[in-house]
């Protein structure tokens, strides 16, 4: 299976390159990029070019066939290489750490990433409205994470079903796990391993809430302002905004309680330390009018 791969951060210079091409590209059907340039892009010749030419085409193209069918290939094709890639390179690993290791490796954001990285959406044929700016965005939005947002960004799902069909359409063309493997392998870097891997801000916040018994509650006003806001034990400690998804001003509101728990944190720990102290205190013990009593004294 060869050496354990390396997480390395996307060239910022080739995405800004692939903000300024997604910037100045309008597909129409009369100046459709070659798809000959996709086979040089992943190093791969098709034998059958009709399996390229439906992996790069969206159904909003107006088709008899879109990439769906692909990508539905694709999707289980990838599952099944990470999963064997990590069941050799890490033999100690448990399925729970395994299966969140996989995931990490082939969600939304990871594929769309690779997506954008090689310039796979040059070549999407499609009529979708609104998606070039849905890239453009997300092309400007990851250069303030190099390597993964962990959800707070928005990826758009077009790109990285582009990815999974595009693996479809080479598994079913050569029909080798062990091809679409060579050939993808590189293509998917920066591929995240045991010491790289991080977890969405929500569910850090869950796992710390759980771990020192407090009340997480997110209040959402997402409808009326787009933003989400993060209560501990009732108290207010955090605030997400983003316009297009939910998901994203949540995740965004759990990660400014983290950013914040020195004081959400230190404050409970000071009212415990207080509530032992007046329990050890001998006042605290007598009504209040043996205290006036002893205060007279």
């Amino acid at each position: 299976m060869g050496a354990e791969p390396q997480e390395t951060p996307i060239h910022m210079n080739e995405v800004k390159q692939s903000l300024l091409e997604t910037e100045s590209t309008t597909l129409t059907e009369s100046s459709l990029p070659s798809l000959d340039e996709v086979e040089e892009i992943i190093g791969y010749k098709f034998e059958n070019k009709n399996l390229l030419e439906e992996a790069f085409t969206h159904s909003s193209f107006m088709c008899s066939f879109s990439y769906e069918r692909l990508e539905y290939i694709g999707d289980a094709v990838l599952n099944l290489l990470f999963s064997r890639e990590h069941y050799f390179l890490y033999p100690d690993l448990a399925p729970g750490k395994l299966t969140r290791l996989r995931a990490a490796n082939v969600d939304t954001e990871k594929l769309a990433r690779v997506a954008l990285r090689h310039g796979f959406h040059r070549y999407l044929r499609h009529k979708k409205r609104l998606l070039e700016d849905q890239i453009q965005e997300f092309a400007r939005a990851v250069l303030d994470y190099p390597l993964h947002s962990n959800g707070l960004i928005d990826a758009p799902k077009d790109l990285a079903d582009l990815v999974e069909s595009t693996i479809g359409a080479v598994f079913m063309d050569c029909n080798s796990i062990d091809i679409v493997w060579e050939v993808f392998k590189g293509l998917l870097e920066p591929i995240i391993t045991p010491e790289t891997i991080q977890i969405h801000f929500n569910t850090q916040l869950n796992e710390l809430c759980q771990k020192n018994n407090r009340s997480l509650k997110y209040v959402d006003s997402w409808e009326k302002n787009k933003a989400v806001d993060c209560l501990i034990d009732g108290q207010f400690v955090g605030r997400g905004t983003y316009s297009l998804r939910k998901e994203v001003a949540q995740n965004r509101a759990a990660k400014d309680a983290l950013d914040n728990r020195w004081k959400w944190m230190v404050l409970r720990e000071k009212d415990a330390a207080d509530e032992e102290q007046e329990e050890e205190s001998p006042t605290s013990q007598l009504s209040e009018e043996e205290f006036e009593v002893n205060e007279q004294a």
